[in-house]
């Protein structure tokens, strides 16, 4: 062996850690460090670690909202800080469970006496995202019911649900998930499909599910309904760290799968994530290869790659974990610091020959995540054919070894077997390891600032665009300038984008002028 090769082997045998309780590798010896790297990073490590026991102990570590952080309780309820949330939480998984049993055996049926075969799961964010790759990744073909989702209020996907439940609506369970209760897309997206029930004759409240916050609009809504279910998301849980609450958890137990399964994986890699030396802990590896890659500044991508198709939604869902976690305009001084990972990827090995070629030759502003399973099924052994998982392996093991011969760094994550306990592991593996990295850099990983300023700025434009139909009903003909005067906090562009989007879409409007000359438009109401 020559002498890089053997420096190769003895950083990925120093550094590749493994648990025979999660049968789980994880490799971060592509990543661009020495020894030295990590002597400076365990010092920092030790505010790290504090920093996640006062948060698992119930302090308040989102300081901006003044809220406690506490999706690690949801897989744990004794390290809950207090038994009345430790209630909460176990009270909420029996709950869940005892309702998806009886709905999958028939015991709950509709009002015909049918059993349900469907569920419309209306969410954004985290709300969509999290049942998303609960379902996408382990629902077997017809066993539990049927999924569809809405996760955004594009009226043609509204339209594309419909239509793929028209014949089953009154055996679909609606599911709405809002923790505030007041978010605007999941309320309109539920309207339009509450009138389209409702006028199929179909009481909507016998088959109607809540999960909210208790006492939001949602909660006291479905409420006085007398929904079928509400469900709680506790005001402690954030939306991208719900999926080992209510949110993903009901859609586990609905497509027959075992949350205590899930919960455990999660729960075992938190308490192997709690070990104060970083060699033996798996979440701070990943936090400490984050941080060397991107120089403690985020200055490289992560580009995710999974080489096993149920995990092609893990990339989106990583996308919201650690982008409106990290993406931070100020450190918790307030210091302007614009820290944040952005995330891309599909699965392995499509994107081979989609863009590895961009990443073994061009910008070096990546790291790539590897997620390798090492289990096929059975009866495809029994064929004298080539051997398709041997293939797919050999694809990541020469792309990781291409990129790396370029100097492209790579951390490699693999599971002995995918299933629903792996699934809980790894979703809290990323999870920590955000933590971390949050405390590495002294950001506070759990708010949201550029969401809520895109949402009030989202906000404002639907306030002008009921003032300018408001306008309309006192005159007959409007142009962009009378109406830019008439109404205050607009400007022209955003009065043009309005008038656009009235006038090609809706009959009642009609446009005088050239599109292509702005001031030249004269719109009548008919």
């Amino acid at each position: 062996m020559n002498k890089h090769n053997l420096n190769n082997w003895k950083k990925f045998s120093n550094y590749l850690w493994f648990n025979n309780e999660l049968n789980i590798w994880i490799d971060i010896s592509k990543i661009n460090f020495i020894e030295e790297d990590f002597e400076d990073i365990n010092k920092k490590f030790v505010k790290v670690f504090n920093a996640l026991d006062d948060l698992e102990n119930g302090a308040i570590a989102n300081i901006d909202e003044n809220r406690q952080v506490g999706h690690y309780w949801l897989r744990n309820s004794s390290i809950a800080p207090s038994n009345i949330i430790r209630d909460k939480i176990d009270n909420e998984i029996s709950n869940i469970k005892e309702f998806g049993k009886e709905i999958l055996e028939g015991n709950i049926l509709n009002s015909k006496f049918q059993k349900y075969t469907d569920v419309l799961w209306i969410g954004i964010g985290g709300s969509g995202l999290g049942p998303l790759l609960i379902v996408d990744s382990l629902k077997k073909n017809s066993v539990g019911l049927n999924f569809s989702f809405i996760d955004n209020i594009d009226p043609f996907l509204i339209k594309e649900k419909l239509i793929e439940i028209n014949n089953r609506l009154s055996s679909t369970l609606f599911v709405i998930v809002s923790k505030s209760g007041g978010t605007p897309e999941p309320r309109i997206a539920m309207d339009i499909i509450r009138k389209n029930v409702e006028q199929e004759g179909i009481n909507w409240s016998s088959q109607a599910i809540a999960i909210t916050m208790g006492e939001s609009k949602l909660y006291k809504r479905a409420s006085e309904e007398n929904w079928l279910r509400i469900f709680d998301l506790p005001d402690w849980v954030g939306g991208r760290t719900s999926i080992t609450s209510s949110v993903g958890l009901l859609p586990l137990i609905l497509i027959n799968e075992n949350i205590e399964d899930f919960l455990k994986g999660a729960a075992k890699m938190d308490e192997i994530s709690r070990s104060k030396k970083i060699k033996n802990n798996p979440a701070a590896l990943l936090a400490a290869s984050w941080y060397f890659s991107g120089e403690g500044f985020g200055k490289r991508d992560m580009v995710v790659l999974p080489y096993r198709d149920r995990l092609q939604v893990f990339s989106k869902y990583l996308q919201q974990l650690v982008m409106e976690s990290l993406g931070k305009k100020q450190d918790r001084l307030g210091n302007i610091v614009h820290q944040g990972i952005s995330v891309f990827g599909n699965k392995g090995s499509t994107d081979q020959h989609a863009y590895v070629q961009q990443l073994r030759d061009g910008l070096d502003n990546f790291f790539c995540t590897f997620i390798e399973s090492l289990d096929m099924p059975h009866d495809l052994n029994n064929f004298d054919l080539e051997d398709p998982k041997s293939y797919l392996s050999g694809f990541l093991q020469g792309t990781r070894s291409a990129l790396s011969k370029e100097g492209r760094q790579s951390v490699t994550i693999t599971l002995s077997e995918f299933n629903t306990f792996t699934l809980g592991a790894i979703i809290a593996l990323f999870e920590r390891a955000v933590s971390f990295y949050a405390e590495l850099v002294d950001i506070n990983a759990y708010d949201q600032p550029g969401v809520e300023a895109g949402k009030k700025a989202a906000a404002d434009i639907i306030l002008i665009q009921r003032e300018i139909k408001l306008l309309f009903e006192q005159n007959e003909v409007l142009t962009i300038d009378k109406i830019d005067k008439s109404i205050e906090k607009s400007d022209p562009e955003t009065i043009f984008l309005i008038l656009r989007q009235m006038c090609f879409n809706n009959k009642n409007y009609k446009s005088e002028g050239d599109w292509s000359i702005p001031d030249s438009l004269k719109i009548r109401k008919l």
